[in-house]
């Protein structure tokens, strides 16, 4: 188990060079761009344009901020995605761009690598006490706003905001959480071999 706060994530410009992207985790650890398994990460786009391509790659996009964010993703029709949508599950190595009908956001931004694994996105509410059960696995929670309490065994660990606590290697059992926040649950997982 790690605990990843927000003061420690890394700051890069995005493949593109369009923006700038908050990396949460990385597998493996110290991978680039090209050749990662998968990849947390956020970013705020503050002007319409493209999204950068990456070859084999599935993605999931959640917005954190903002008033929602227009795609155009290809082959598909378009869809606006809000603070209030589900998180989105598309190809990361088509052509997808983005246009902003009321300014800025940041989104939370999942990728894996096709061939080898899976992923899951799930926004939850917390207003109280929640247990949240997740598959092997890596998994990641991460809180996007307010304040979480995480009961993950011997230790209670507090999250807040740009907060994330990451389990490699899964747990068959679950988390108690406890408090007002937005979180999202993150599983990732062994592709299953056609």
């Amino acid at each position: 188990m790690k605990i990843l706060r927000s003061a420690d994530h890394k700051r890069m410009p995005w493949k593109n060079g369009g923006g700038e992207t908050v990396e949460i985790a990385i597998s493996p650890q110290g991978a680039g761009l090209a050749d990662f398994d998968w990849r947390i990460s956020m970013a705020t786009v503050a002007s319409d344009g493209p999204f950068s391509v990456f070859p084999g790659i599935d993605r999931t996009l959640s917005i954190l901020e903002g008033n929602g964010m227009r795609l155009l993703i290809e082959g598909r029709d378009p869809v606006v995605l809000t603070r209030e949508s589900d998180p989105l599950a598309f190809a990361a190595d088509i052509a997808v761009s983005a246009t902003l009908p009321d300014g800025a956001i940041t989104d939370l931004n999942v990728m894996t690598r096709r061939s080898t694994l899976r992923h899951a996105v799930a926004r939850i509410e917390i207003d109280g006490e929640k247990r949240e059960e997740f598959s092997r696995g890596s998994f990641m929670l991460f809180c996007a706003n307010g304040t979480v309490t995480v009961d993950a065994g011997p230790e209670r660990i507090e999250l807040g905001a740009g907060d994330a606590l990451l389990f490699e290697e899964g747990r068959s059992d679950g988390l108690s959480l406890d408090g007002r926040a937005l979180c999202y649950a993150i599983s990732i997982g062994w592709a299953e071999k056609q």
